[in-house]
């Protein structure tokens, strides 16, 4: 668990906390938060009297509170991408009837910020919400290649390089070697690295000025969806670069963040 003071850490135990996916009970948070009994508690009592957290006593458990649902609307509206690239996620949607993902770099991993289900939906790990490793996703290779130099080195070293399938890249040299691939071609391929049988095309989403906003993709199954993915190249650079414009005059949380230092 982060040890950046105890701000970091309560933050961690509210990260530990919505991991799960569930409410959770004490007794499951303590062997994993690495905190002592007391510290856990304390932490948990804090986030649950500032409405970070909620505790159902009935099933003496935690879970994420009504606060952190009124701030992750406010930053969905305001830092993703989400609500700028909706009307082009729709037309897309429309044109190929594939499943479709829309997602944002956070700190090295994949945030899947949108999505469009196929006219025959496809059973696999991402939704709106979730996080994912870059390394081996379309979206996050797509981002990764378009990242300058230093915050290229600190994503790749958060990458956890785990062979996920066969096809999986398992270290940082092979991930460069295609990230120039990538960026030379335009677009990103996830040749089933992540999840056996789902094939993913994706293009960057870049500011005027290149910087990466975040990046967009198509995912088919198994069978023809699979080749007829390559047709849909200029289709999903086109549609990358249509929300990159309607996304303009959207201030980057990243630029935010430099303009206040």
């Amino acid at each position: 668990m982060k040890t950046d003071g105890t701000v970091g850490r309560t933050l961690a135990v509210l990260d530990l906390v919505a991991g799960f996916g569930r409410a959770v009970r004490f007794g499951e948070l303590l062997p994993v938060s690495g905190l002592p009994k007391a510290t856990l508690y304390r932490f948990l009592q804090t986030l649950t009297n500032q409405g970070m957290l909620a505790y159902d006593d009935e099933r003496q458990s935690y879970m994420p509170g009504l606060r952190l649902v009124r701030l992750a609307h406010a930053a969905w509206a305001q830092s993703s991408l989400a609500p700028v690239a909706a009307p082009y996620l729709d037309a897309l949607s429309r044109k190929t009837g594939q499943t479709l993902h829309l997602a944002q770099l956070d700190q090295g991993m994949v945030l899947y910020v949108d999505k469009r289900n196929a006219a025959r939906p496809i059973e696999m790990f991402s939704h709106s919400g979730k996080v994912g490793p870059a390394f081996c996703t379309g979206v996050g290779k797509a981002m990764l290649a378009y990242l300058d130099p230093e915050p290229l080195e600190a994503a790749i070293a958060r990458q956890s390089f785990h062979r996920f399938t066969k096809t999986t890249l398992t270290n940082a040299a092979d991930l460069r070697a295609e990230l120039v691939t990538i960026r030379a071609r335009g677009f990103a391929w996830d040749n089933e690295e992540h999840e056996p049988g789902i094939r993913c095309i994706a293009a960057p989403i870049l500011s005027a000025s290149g910087r990466v906003l975040g990046a967009l993709s198509i995912t088919a199954g198994h069978g023809a969806e699979h080749e007829a993915l390559e047709t849909y190249a200029p289709l999903i650079v086109e549609t990358a670069d249509q929300i990159a414009k309607a996304a303009a005059t959207w201030r980057f949380p990243e630029q935010i963040r430099e303009e206040t230092r």
